[in-house]
Order: C-alpha cells, then sequence, then structure tokens
C-alpha cells in the first residue's frame, strides 16, 4: 500500500477536486487509496455489494487523468469516485450486477446504463461499485433488518459494528434505511459521494446514522429510467456525502443546473422552523431508548437550536404540523395500498424491462424463485417473503389507486402548505430520527440530513432532517451550508 495522500475519512470531494485540479494528486491514485481503505475494513462492514473491477475502474481513472492534463473537464467532479446503491442498472460491460439484493436478479444482462448512472459517467465520476441495500428497499417482510439483503447480507454500522441480539429494525445499533450501503460506504472512507434512493426514510435514516449530508430530491426531479423504484408516487434518489458543498456540487450535476452562489453561506431569506424533539421521535417499538438517549438528543436538538440563533439564522421554535396519523384520504390510509400496488404493477416490472436478459419477468415469478432457492433467497432468520406475496394481492382498479395518489398529495401538501404559510417560514426542521420524512414522501417534497453529533450510550450519529417545498432543492443546499459553517465537525468513525 502506496502513503496516504489524503485521509479517506474525513476528505471530501470538492477537497479533493482542488488537489486534482492544482496536480497534487491523481484520479488513479485517488482510487488506490478507495481501494486500500475498502481492503480494510469491507470484509466486517459489508457494505458493497458489487465492488466494480479493480482493472476496470483503474483503466477509467487513467483515461479521466489523461483527458484533464489535455485540459478536458467534464464537470467539477471529473476523476472522483462514487458508489452507487445496487439499484441503479449499470451495463454488464462494467462488470457489476444490479440486483436490488435479490438472488432472483443474478444473471440478468443489461446492454444500457441506468440515466442516472449514464448521467454520472458522463460527468466524469468513477463508479467504485455497488452499495449493498435492504432487499427490494424493504418490500420483502416488514421486520427485516435494514441494510440486509439476501444477495449481500448484512451491513454494519462503522461507528457502533454489530447489531445487538434481539435488536428493533431501527433500534440504535440498526445502521438505517435501505440506501445502508452508500452511507456507510462514505463514512467508512470507501468513497467520497454516494448515490442513494428513498421511499420512506430510506436516504434520511442511513445518512443521519452515519454522520452525513444528503437529499432526497423532489419526486419526479430526476430521471429514473433503469432504478429499481419501489413506487412512482414516493421515490425520488440523492446523493450522499461528508459536506454540504458535496451534496451541493451533486445535486448541481443531477440536475443539470447551477445555484445562485450569491446567498450560500448566508441565512438570508430562511426562515426556519423547528419542530418539537419531544413529539417528533421514533416510536419506542421501532427505536427502544436507552439509558439517556432520548435525553441526549433532546438536549443537542435544543443546543442546534440556540447556536443558530446566536448566529443570527431566523428560526421558530417550536412550530406544530399535523400528526403523520391525520396523513389519510377520506379515512383511509393511502400509504400502504399505493406502495403494494405500484411496486407490483409498476416498478418491479419497469426494473426487469431495463435488463435485457432476466431470469424472472414478474413479482409472482420472485416469490416462485425465492421459494425454490429459500436456502439462500430466505435464509435465517430472514426465512419469509410476507410483503413479496401480499403484493401479488394488489389488484385494485388503476383509477383507485390514482384517487389514493392524488388524495394523499393533495392532504400532505396542506398540511405541510399550512404549517409553513401560518408560521411563516420556509423549511421544517425535525430530528433525522422522526417520521418528517412521511410526510415529505406524501408531498413529493425534497428532504436533507445534516450531522448533530453522536450517542455516548454507543456512539451512533444522529441529526436533523430538512424539509422545504417542491423543487426548492436551492434552499435546502443554502441551510446546509450554512449550518455546516456553524456547526460541530461531522462524527468521525473510530475504524
Amino acid at each position: 500500500m502506496a502513503a496516504a495522500l489524503f485521509n479517506v475519512l474525513t476528505t471530501n470531494a470538492v477537497d479533493l477536486q482542488r488537489l486534482l485540479a492544482s496536480k497534487q494528486i491523481t484520479s488513479v491514485q485517488i482510487v488506490q487509496q478507495y481501494f486500500d481503505q475498502i481492503d480494510r475494513h469491507e470484509s466486517f462492514l459489508n457494505a458493497l455489494l458489487s465492488p466494480a473491477p479493480r482493472d476496470k475502474v483503474l483503466r477509467v481513472a487513467a483515461a479521466l487523468d489523461e483527458e484533464r492534463s489535455n485540459g478536458s473537464v467534464r464537470s467539477p467532479f471529473h476523476g472522483i469516485p462514487i458508489v452507487l446503491k445496487d439499484c441503479f442498472t449499470t451495463a454488464s460491460n462494467l462488470g457489476m450486477t444490479t440486483t436490488a439484493g435479490s438472488w432472483g436478479f443474478v444473471g440478468a444482462k443489461a446492454s444500457k446504463n441506468s440515466a442516472l448512472a449514464q448521467l454520472l459517467i458522463d460527468a466524469g465520476l468513477i463508479i467504485l461499485g455497488k452499495g449493498n441495500m435492504t432487499e427490494f428497499a424493504g418490500m420483502k417482510m416488514t421486520m427485516m433488518m435494514p441494510g440486509w439483503s439476501s444477495h449481500g447480507g448484512q451491513t454494519l454500522s462503522p461507528y457502533v459494528g454489530k447489531i445487538e441480539e434481539n435488536e428493533a429494525i431501527l433500534g440504535h445499533s440498526a445502521p438505517g434505511g435501505s440506501s445502508t450501503g452508500s452511507a456507510v460506504a462514505v463514512a467508512a472512507g470507501f468513497s467520497p459521494l454516494a448515490m442513494g434512493t428513498e421511499t420512506i426514510g430510506s436516504i434520511v435514516t442511513p445518512s443521519t446514522r452515519a454522520g452525513l449530508y444528503a437529499l432526497k430530491l423532489t419526486t419526479g426531479a430526476l430521471d429514473t429510467t433503469g432504478v429499481y423504484t419501489m413506487t412512482d408516487f414516493f421515490d425520488s434518489a440523492g446523493p450522499m456525502a461528508k459536506s454540504a458543498a458535496d451534496v451541493r456540487t451533486m445535486t448541481e450535476i443531477l440536475l443539470q443546473r447551477t445555484f445562485n452562489s450569491d446567498k450560500f453561506g448566508t441565512w438570508e431569506g430562511l426562515c426556519v422552523g423547528f419542530l418539537d424533539p419531544r413529539l417528533w421521535k421514533m416510536a419506542e417499538a421501532m427505536c427502544p431508548p436507552h439509558e439517556g438517549t432520548t435525553e441526549q438528543m433532546i438536549e443537542e436538538y435544543e443546543e442546534v437550536v440556540n447556536l443558530l440563533q446566536c448566529n443570527l439564522c431566523p428560526l421558530k421554535y417550536p412550530v406544530n404540523v399535523a400528526d403523520v396519523d391525520k396523513l389519510a384520504v377520506d379515512g383511509e390510509q393511502a400509504i400502504m395500498p399505493i406502495s403494494f400496488w405500484e411496486f407490483k404493477n409498476v416498478g418491479i416490472l419497469r426494473f426487469i424491462n431495463s435488463f435485457d436478459e432476466c431470469p424472472v419477468r414478474s413479482a409472482e415469478d420472485i416469490v416462485k424463485f425465492n421459494k425454490d432457492n429459500s436456502d439462500k433467497a430466505m435464509p435465517a432468520p430472514y426465512t419469509e417473503q410476507g410483503d413479496l406475496e401480499k403484493s401479488l394481492t394488489y389488484n385494485d382498479e388503476p383509477e383507485r389507486i390514482q384517487a389514493l395518489r392524488k388524495g394523499l398529495r393533495s392532504v400532505a401538501r396542506q398540511f405541510i402548505d399550512a404549517a409553513l404559510d401560518t408560521q411563516d417560514v420556509k423549511l421544517l426542521v425535525a430530528p433525522g430520527d422522526s417520521s418528517l420524512c412521511v410526510h415529505a414522501a406524501a408531498a413529493g417534497h425534497p428532504i436533507a440530513t445534516v450531522p448533530i453529533g453522536q450517542l455516548r450510550y454507543n456512539g451512533r450519529p444522529f441529526g436533523l432532517c430538512i424539509l422545504a417545498r417542491a423543487n426548492e432543492e436551492e434552499l435546502l443546499l443554502r441551510f446546509m451550508a450554512a449550518y455546516e459553517a456553524v456547526a460541530k465537525p461531522r462524527p468521525v468513525p473510530n475504524l
């Protein structure tokens, strides 16, 4: 192993780009250093489901170095590595599988990259591998530990390590949501950047628990062709990184636009409403408290409120938003019917069709495959596929689902608009461990995360989530930049 040219645990992509621009480092050297870190820790953390073949990655890096030396730079992240969640289809000639964590997709062949993977490749980013994920983003069985898939096994937190025995699915040693591998890869220094996707909480939760800055973009803002999404209605994709600047640059690449830089670093026009952490927290069944954890998270949340007030952030605390239980359509809970129906009738079929060859052709095929190969597809302790089987029963008329979608979107937006307008704020902030991500998903709004600190109990990071109206990513990015300028440094794992 060559001497380290930078610290993989703390250096961000913007820092690396400066080193590349000033010829202090090459993309080949950058990639090699991440390979060294992967070799040190991947066997324990299990973050990467399908690493890219190293000879191919090094050839790509060398070609991008050559382009740079000839004066051609494709984007601000030309020559920077990234990990993609295992739901972004990549062409088979890149040497990685795309399985959404399922054995049923092993052997599927694709001639094309997903639209987002292609966009990143065209921008000169280097795909190091696919991050492990909760199988089908959780559409397999309800009580499956996030970050576990039959094909990829269990991803662990670089801060906490082993998951406690009989842990609840969002307990304090659990690593997060379905984009866990992507978040862990960034936190553990395997890559400066990663892409995740989120139905409800799948970027927010793992990013918060990995001490990252991250963003789920507005639903529909990105072309998700070739990406496994559970639903069209809730799902979107977004970047995870170690700094607000990295998230901003990634968002500019993804949206193919540049944000006005005049106001970055200021609170101008950003009135922020903080929700009460005593009300906005996870249900105890999902995340049982340990001695002092609840108190510490409230205390440090309120310290952030005071810190931002002292730094002249215009904010209101506490503000109110209607409870998640009120997100119903004519008294009917709409989230599960939409999720199950869209998975079976839209999401999984579109994913299957992104391959030229695929061993399974439908949700029914996947259920049958798992039964026929239960030793590897349903190993202990996850020996069932209740949600997959349940999805097969969702045969409603499309008109009924469309009515639920329309009703839920309208209700969620009314709740959020009422909260923002009556309290005269632009952003809503809650603990990362809260249900604000449900409101964001139901409304189709973007939601971001920033880190606060680490639990004294076991070192697990925790943070904030911040919600804006649809297509107001710039406000979130501005909040993240202003927050990072005054907050304590993000926690670094002690590997």
